[in-house]
């Protein structure tokens, strides 16, 4: 599950640059329509829905804070630039479940996690040269970073009294609020000129939010934070391998070889 949540979120960068919409009316969109259909799983699966829980909305909150600095940094620096630092979240979520949760992780799982952020490392370099904005963009992808922590953590935590499309539904709730406020703050319009503005907020909503994350919410209640942290990691390598044909951001040799080291630290801590 969560092998598949991440490649399927590895899309979300490129459906933002694709948007017509603005970075932040975009993740508006995406979370707007992926709401009903969150409920339509629930109610087609023989659920309702339950009162919220702190936990998720707390979540949802985090996510959303995350998602409105990570969409502001991908327009600043690359595709892979940005999923690489907003993704060291994804790996300190295991130490800060370590330290709180005491879920202690895999005695091989420090090593798979230096060999894979390495491989994420190499990946980035090299993108954005020349881009006087890239800097900004890479301060808030790494605040983005500690948003996503944040939100894995809770869904983790929400995870243990709810379902996982219960957890997904009311933290998408909390995540529309947030996107709405910034895309007011941006001052980006959301009424589009042309109904095909939708196509690719739409796109987002099936495949990043109600597929992927509706995954990673599933899997990260049955995988302990550590693993499903580092599994995360392959986010960054279907972003930079769908954005080289896409939009040229061509992978060189040592950014192919971090490739590998992700897939790599991934295989590692995934051994039993």
């Amino acid at each position: 599950m969560m092998i598949g949540g991440a490649i399927a979120i590895g899309f979300a960068p490129i459906g933002l640059r694709l948007s017509e919409f603005g970075p932040q009316a975009t993740a508006f969109w995406r979370f707007l329509f992926a709401l009903p259909m969150i409920a339509i799983v629930i109610y087609a699966g023989g659920g309702k829905l339950g009162r919220p829980s702190l936990m998720a909305l707390a979540a949802g909150t985090f996510f959303g804070l995350d998602i409105t600095f990570w969409h502001a940094s991908l327009v600043m620096t690359s595709v892979a630039n940005a999923t690489f630092l907003v993704n060291l979240g994804n790996a300190a979520v295991g130490l800060v479940a370590w330290v709180v949760l005491k879920e202690r992780p895999t005695n091989v799982w420090l090593l798979a996690l230096a060999i894979a952020l390495l491989g994420a490392f190499l990946l980035s370099q090299g993108a954005a040269a020349g881009n006087s904005g890239a800097l900004a963009g890479d301060l808030l992808a790494l605040l983005a970073a500690v948003m996503v922590g944040l939100y894995l953590f809770f869904a983790k935590l929400a995870r243990r009294t709810e379902t996982a499309m219960q957890v997904l539904f009311w933290s998408t709730a909390a995540t529309l609020a947030v996107s709405a406020i910034a895309s007011g703050v941006r001052n980006e319009a959301l009424i589009p000129p042309d109904p095909t503005w939708f196509v690719w907020p739409l796109a987002l909503a099936v495949v990043a939010h109600v597929i992927g994350q509706g995954l990673i919410v599933a899997g990260v209640g049955r995988t302990p934070a550590a693993l499903a942290g580092l599994l995360l990691l392959i986010q960054p390598v279907t972003g930079a391998m769908i954005a080289w044909p896409l939009f040229g951001e061509s992978l060189t040799q040592v950014q192919l070889a971090g490739c590998a080291l992700v897939l790599c630290g991934v295989w590692l801590a995934g051994r039993r």
